[in-house]
C-alpha cells in the first residue's frame, strides 16, 4: 500500500480498510440566508465529529493498518490534532507511541494526547522543530514515523473525507477546505480530480499553499496567527503539491478576525464549537474572500473541534444572561 498512487482507486481501497475504525461523519444542509448568504445552498460536512475531534484519525489508521509497525512503535510530530489522532489510533491498536509537539500546541490538544496514553514531548516553537526532534527519536529508537501530511498513506486516509462527502452531497459546485500542510486538501483533490471546484483556505498569517503556488514549489512561509497549531507548517508537503497545482482552483486567505467571527457564527447559528482551524473554511465565505455565484451549491468542511473556548470570548455565558 505504501507505493500506491494517490488516486480514487487507492483512496477507495484505503477507505475499505479504515472504515471499521472511523466515523462516517454527517453532513448538514443549511440555507445560506442563515449566514447572511441568500441564494446560496450550503452543505457542511461535520468532520469535527470524527474520533479525536478531527479528520486526522483517518490518516493515522491508514498508516498503522497498511505499514509494518516495529516493536519500538510509532512516533509523530504534530501541531496538535495529528498527535491526538496518532495517540488514539496507537492506543486502539496496542502500539507504543511518542508524540512531539511545539510550544504553540494548544493545552486542550496536549491534554488529549496524554489522555490517550502517549508519551508527550513539548519542544521548539513551531511544528518544524517538533518534526526534527521526532526524526531524531525515530533514527535512534527504530520507531516508525507517522507523518502529519507528507506521507502517501496519510493522503490516502484523508482522501476518504472527499469520498464520503461526494456520496453524501453528490452535486456540489464548489468545496472549501482549510489548508495546513496540505494532507487533507491533497487527498480530497485526488478524490475529486477536478470534478468540483476546490478552494483552499489559509490564514493570512500562514499562507503556506498560496506562497507555494506562486513560487511553483513548496517554500518556507510565515507561521503565526490563532490557527498556528493546526494550519502553520513551514512548507506544504511535496506529495500534495502537484495535486494542488492541478486541482485547487483558488486559495482564499482570511484574517484571524474572520476566523474568530466564523467560530462565533457557527456557534450562534448551529451550536457547533470549532477550533480556529476548523472554522477557517467558513470564514472565507463569511468574510467574502470566496464569493460564490448565485444559486451555487457550496460544500464547507468543518474539520476540527479541539478547543476549550466554548464561549469564544463573549463577555457572559448563556446561563448568565
Amino acid at each position: 500500500m505504501s507505493q500506491a498512487p494517490v488516486d480514487r482507486h487507492s483512496i477507495a481501497a484505503t477507505y475499505d480498510l479504515i472504515k471499521p475504525h472511523v466515523r462516517r461523519t454527517p453532513v448538514l444542509d443549511v440555507d445560506g440566508a442563515d449566514f447572511g448568504l441568500p441564494g446560496i445552498r450550503l452543505t457542511l460536512k461535520l468532520e469535527l465529529m470524527q474520533h479525536t475531534g478531527s479528520f486526522k484519525t483517518r490518516g493515522a489508521f491508514a498508516n498503522m493498518l497498511t505499514r509494518n509497525i516495529p516493536a519500538a512503535g510509532v512516533v509523530a510530530a504534530s501541531g496538535g490534532n495529528h498527535g491526538v489522532a496518532v495517540a488514539y489510533t496507537a492506543g486502539k491498536l496496542g502500539v507504543p507511541v511518542r508524540v512531539f509537539v511545539p510550544t504553540v500546541a494548544s493545552p486542550a490538544k496536549m491534554e488529549r494526547i496524554r489522555g490517550y496514553g502517549a508519551h508527550l514531548v513539548v519542544t521548539g516553537d513551531r511544528y518544524a522543530d517538533a518534526l526534527a526532534a521526532s526524526e531524531e527519536w525515530a533514527a535512534g529508537s527504530g520507531a516508525m514515523q507517522v507523518h502529519a501530511y507528507d506521507q502517501i498513506e496519510t493522503l490516502l486516509g484523508q482522501g476518504s473525507v472527499g469520498l464520503e462527502f461526494e456520496e453524501q452531497a453528490p452535486a456540489l459546485d464548489s468545496l472549501l477546505v482549510a489548508v495546513g500542510g496540505g494532507g487533507l486538501i491533497g487527498g480530497i483533490a485526488a478524490w475529486y480530480a477536478g470534478r468540483t471546484a476546490l478552494i483552499g483556505v489559509e490564514p493570512e498569517a500562514c499562507p503556506t499553499l498560496a506562497m507555494a503556488l506562486e513560487a511553483g514549489r513548496p517554500v518556507d512561509s510565515p507561521a503565526g496567527g490563532i490557527a498556528a497549531d493546526s494550519l502553520a507548517p513551514r512548507q506544504v508537503g511535496q506529495l500534495m503539491f502537484p495535486l494542488a497545482q492541478q486541482y485547487v482552483k483558488q486559495v482564499a486567505l482570511v484574517p484571524d478576525s474572520a476566523i474568530q467571527e466564523a467560530q462565533r457564527v457557527l456557534w450562534r447559528v448551529l451550536r457547533i464549537a470549532t477550533e480556529p482551524g476548523g472554522a477557517a473554511a467558513m470564514a472565507a465565505l463569511l468574510a467574502g474572500r470566496y464569493r460564490p455565484a448565485g444559486g451555487e451549491h457550496v460544500g464547507v468542511l468543518v474539520c476540527g473541534a479541539n478547543t476549550t473556548a466554548v464561549d469564544f470570548g463573549e463577555a457572559t455565558s448563556a446561563t448568565q444572561r
